[in-house]
Parts: structure tokens; C-alpha cells; sequence
């Protein structure tokens, strides 16, 4: 089996366009096992090490191919860095990656769910003061936390062909719930 360096140049050995016919996801790329808790330590020498390797200055007497597949490399590991580093970004990318989760999705979220929103969009219309905002504030981050309470265990042990398909979709309506109360922070 190719390591990593091989495979990327074995692509590019073989005069394909890096970015249309070889697709490797982040975890191939930064070597890691698919988690929603990656190792932060591994992941950012990872990182740098990538960084290092693929860096576009590298390939200044590179052919335009080469200067182009290595640029291509490069966007990836740092998009990926931005991913693994962004606990909402890394579920939705994992969820995407597994086909539980499109693009433009409209999701439709529970009615319990959207009941306890509105109460609080209601006390969020009424709030003048900054007293009243911050214990808005504080309700919003209570109801995040007890969304997260029953997907906190998956998210922690997920195991890729272990952890089923009825736990991503946990997870998937956590994290359309936990944007939902994200957007209505940020108005806050």
C-alpha cells in the first residue's frame, strides 16, 4: 500500500488533474482515523508537516502541472485544518461525507424543538435591556447544552463501521438544532 507522499505523487505521476479525478478526504489526507473528536495535538503537526510539504513556494521551478496539483494539495490541507478545528464545520463534513447531509438541505426539525425556539424568539422581541438579552443568553446556551446531552456520547465514541446509521442521524438533528440556536446568538 502507497503512503500518503506516494499516492499524491503517484497522481500526479500519472498526469491526472489532482483536483477533478482523485479525491482523498481530509482524514486520508491528514492520516487519521474518521472522528468527530480528532486528536488536536496530531492534527496540527499534521498540519504543519503538510504545510511544509505542499507549500506553493516549494514548487516555484515546478512545472504548471505540478505548481497547479501541489496548490490544489495545499487549499485541501488547509481547508481541512479550518474543518478539524471547527467542532460544527467537522460533524457537517463527516455527515456530508457519509451521504446523511446535502448541501442545501431543508431540514425539517422537531416540533418540540421549534416550540421551545419560538418562546425564546418571543422573550428575544420583548428584551430592551442588556439584563434581559444575557438571560436570554443563558437560556439559549441551557437549550444547547440539553441537545447535546443525548448525541454527547456518540460524538465522543464514534467509531467508523461500528457507530450506526440511526447515530449520525442523532447527530445530523443536533447539529441543524445547535445552528438554529447559533444564528440566534449571534443576533444577540
Amino acid at each position: 500500500m502507497l503512503d500518503l507522499h506516494s499516492k499524491l505523487h503517484y497522481f500526479i505521476a500519472l498526469d491526472l488533474n489532482y483536483k477533478q479525478d482523485y479525491y482523498m478526504n481530509h482524514f486520508e489526507l491528514f492520516q487519521i482515523p474518521i472522528s468527530f473528536k480528532p486528536d488536536t495535538v496530531w492534527v496540527k503537526k499534521r498540519f504543519y508537516q503538510l504545510s511544509r510539504e505542499y507549500h506553493p513556494d516549494f514548487f516555484v521551478n515546478g512545472t504548471n502541472q505540478e505548481k497547479e496539483q501541489n496548490l490544489a494539495i495545499s487549499a485541501q490541507v488547509n481547508k481541512a485544518y479550518q474543518v478539524f478545528n471547527d467542532e460544527s464545520a467537522l460533524i457537517k463534513y463527516i455527515l456530508m461525507e457519509k451521504g446523511l447531509l446535502q448541501e442545501e438541505e431543508k431540514y425539517q426539525l422537531s416540533p418540540d424543538f421549534l416550540m421551545e425556539v419560538l418562546d425564546i424568539n418571543e422573550l428575544l422581541m420583548d428584551a430592551e435591556d442588556r439584563e434581559s438579552k444575557n438571560t436570554i443568553k443563558t437560556q439559549i446556551e441551557a437549550l444547547q447544552n440539553s441537545i447535546y446531552e443525548p448525541v454527547k456520547t456518540i460524538i465522543a465514541n464514534y467509531q467508523e463501521g461500528i457507530s450506526s446509521e440511526k447515530e449520525l442521524l442523532q447527530v445530523k438533528e443536533y447539529y441543524y438544532q445547535k445552528k438554529y440556536l447559533d444564528r440566534i446568538l449571534v443576533e444577540l
